[in-house]
């Protein structure tokens, strides 16, 4: 019988036959701590080994992401503990200019397709969309990676979902994840690698394959692996040096639990309504909905192609009276990329607020925070009660945010 994306995964980083159910010892190409939770790692990492140096420094990394710069003591002082600990141990940080981790590692090659990759972020997942392996994983966990640099994981079980027809505009790559979730449920995928196939994933460029990938999370997914294009190996190869990636591919007779089709052709842009990520509804079903505020952001829409999609709407416009709308790049270099192609000016002068690169929205204490009564349209992945404040959050494409911004209330983008 074949093997499936994630066992052939994991296969290739163990000593051991790695088939769905199975606990195998997974040597790992990438091991992080982010603000949030790293100082816990290094607590633990103490504890349990003392000064004892890390597996492998070139592969041990901190990102800082969530309150970038500190805005509070607690998070001042976790991050000097990292890097005062990273200093030790002769371990990189991505500081506070840096912006999200996964995107970061994605940028700086530290993952490729077919490698494998943990961390204390519960996204990291987002990985799925070159075709690696993210895991996020508590601090005990992460502080024994430091060390081993493996762990152990049950190989997963696998699902496999192709999507049917092809994307148009107005509806965009959020458009498509919110149908897959609408489809599966915050559920559907629990404890599941999902494989993702049709003409349309294939279309995706990067930025749309991270959309994707970022909220599997949101479908009680392991992972959403998307086989990389050619334009994505290209990517990877010029981010990480190494020449010879190639596509991990499933087996002809790979053994699924589901083989799940979504048609597209006719897809309207979607909306997910509070308070849970999978209440999807069409945009046109809560049109007219009054809102306060816009976010654009986060690891799953905080890349150049969605601000530059913001922008080409808002162009030569200006939001709605009393509209509070920020933007939070997900990285350094995006923002760069925001500055020389003048999608910065074109936000700036609509009225937005633009903040450093990070996660934004779904730190608190950050851009995208909601009060009590509050109504936000916002790009993030989570719109649960309380996460972004006790306001109300709809999740939406950037494309949508941006209409709703200008309109002061939910709108249909117009083509």
């Amino acid at each position: 019988m074949g093997k499936t994306l994630i066992e052939k995964i994991i296969q290739a980083h163990a000593d051991q036959p790695a088939r769905s159910g199975e606990i195998v010892w997974m040597e790992l190409d990438a091991r992080t701590a982010r603000d949030f939770g790293g100082a816990n790692v290094v607590k633990n990492y103490r504890a349990h080994y003392d000064s004892a140096p890390v597996d492998d420094a070139s592969k041990t990394f901190f990102t800082f992401d969530l309150v970038t710069p500190a805005n509070n003591i607690p998070y001042a002082i976790n991050q000097q503990i990292c890097r005062d600990w990273a200093s030790e141990q002769e371990v990189k940080v991505f500081d506070v200019d840096m912006g999200i981790g996964s995107h970061v590692a994605l940028e700086y090659g530290l993952a490729w397709p077919g490698s494998t990759f943990v961390g204390t972020d519960s996204h990291l997942n987002i990985l799925g969309a070159i075709g690696a392996f993210g895991q996020g994983m508590g601090d005990q966990d992460i502080a024994f990676t430091f060390k081993a640099g493996k762990t152990w994981f049950e190989v997963p079980r696998s699902m496999k979902v192709t999507v049917k027809g092809d994307l148009k505009p107005p509806c965009t790559a959020k458009d498509l994840t919110l149908a897959c979730l609408r489809r599966l449920g915050a559920s559907g995928a629990l404890g599941q690698a999902v494989e993702f196939y049709g003409p349309a994933i294939e279309a995706l460029d990067l930025a749309g394959r991270i959309t994707l990938s970022s909220m599997m999370t949101e479908m009680g997914g392991i992972i959403g692996l998307i086989p990389p294009s050619e334009e994505v190996l290209a990517f990877c190869r010029e981010r990480t040096g190494r020449d010879n990636l190639a596509v991990v591919k499933a087996d002809p007779d790979a053994e699924y639990t589901q083989e799940i089709d979504i048609d597209i052709s006719a897809l309207e842009p979607l909306i997910a309504c509070p308070p849970k990520p999978d209440n999807v509804r069409t945009v046109g079903e809560v049109a007219g909905t009054k809102i306060d505020s816009v976010f654009i952001g986060s690891c799953t829409n905080g890349r150049f192609e969605d601000f530059a999609a913001v922008a080409e709407v808002v162009k030569g416009k200006r939001i709605a009276r009393g509209m509070v709308a920020s933007v939070v790049p997900a990285t350094r270099e995006v923002y760069a990329q925001m500055l020389q192609s003048g999608a910065l000016q074109t936000l700036f002068d609509a009225g937005f607020v633009i903040s450093n690169p990070g996660c934004g929205g779904c730190a608190s204490g950050h851009i995208g925070m909601v009060g009590e009564g509050q109504v936000q349209v916002s790009t993030s992945n989570r719109n649960f009660a309380g996460k972004q404040g006790p306001g109300h959050n709809y999740l939406a494409s950037p494309v949508t945010a941006a209409w709703a911004a200008l309109a002061g209330e939910i709108t249909v983008p117009q083509t």
